[in-house]
């Protein structure tokens, strides 16, 4: 069974990058036809798919959000990690790493969820 956790500051300041880690266990992030993705909900809204990482190391993301995000990954620790630059209070939200094995990258798609992290942006 996959198991994903979430880990970072749970607060951040406008204008500064927001890194978040999504640690997996109970696989590997590089197996076959995986795609680990970082998806949001910000307080009241629904949850906004943000980008994902392959199992090949290729990504993909959110046009809305391509210019501000960043995700990378370290196969030695298993882990993968989102960079959102220039946060702004809008940013704040519960953010989830997740996986799945298909190329349709919404949130009904994913298979595995971590818990969710809140992140609250203010100055």
């Amino acid at each position: 069974q996959v198991q994903l956790q979430e880990s970072g500051p749970g607060l951040g300041k406008p204008s500064q990058t927001l890194s978040l880690t999504c640690t997996v266990s109970g696989g590997s992030i590089t197996t076959n036809y995986y795609y680990w993705s970082w998806i949001r909900q910000p307080p009241g809204k629904g949850l906004e798919w943000m980008g994902a990482i392959a199992y090949t190391g290729n990504t993909y993301y959110n046009p809305s959000l391509k210019s501000r995000t960043s995700i990378s990954r370290d196969t030695s620790k298993n882990q993968f990690t989102l960079q959102l630059s220039s946060v702004t209070p809008e940013d704040t939200a519960v953010y989830y790493c997740a996986a799945t094995r298909s190329l349709i990258f919404t949130p009904r798609a994913m298979e595995y969820w971590g818990k969710g992290i809140l992140v609250t942006v203010s100055s």
